[in-house]
């Protein structure tokens, strides 16, 4: 069993910048791909980016979105996934949630990953 505690979110203009970060419990945390998504009011939940577990590669991926302007990361020795977010928009407004995939292929579809957080809450005002 994984849990999962995001923070790092908050209230930040259009243009800024936020880093979230997503502590895991436990000591296989480093097999685990790692994704992060997000969910606006009323929308559907969204891909945002992944990072493969530590012998899966080196495979970031990220949606189209965020691509340039994103970059997930991991720090194993804390067990601990960052998502740096920069040049951000009103669009990029939703709750956004780490997931950890136990078979480490860090993965854009949700229904790979086994854990999920609670989410935190950025907001991009215009």
């Amino acid at each position: 069993q994984v849990q999962l505690v995001e923070s790092g979110g908050g209230l930040v203009q259009a243009g800024g910048s936020l880093r979230l970060s997503c502590a895991a419990s436990g000591r296989t945390f480093s097999s685990y791909g790692m994704g992060w998504f997000r969910q606006a009011p009323g929308k559907e939940r969204e891909f945002v980016a992944a990072i493969p577990s530590s012998w899966g590669g080196d495979n970031l991926v990220y949606a189209d979105s965020v691509k340039g302007r994103y970059t997930i990361s991991r720090d194993n020795a804390k067990n601990t996934v960052y998502l740096q977010m920069n040049s951000l928009k009103p669009e990029d407004t939703a709750r956004y949630y780490c997931a950890a995939d136990r078979y480490g292929s860090g993965s854009r579809a949700s229904y790979e990953y086994d854990y999920w957080g609670q989410g935190t809450q950025v907001t991009v005002s215009s």
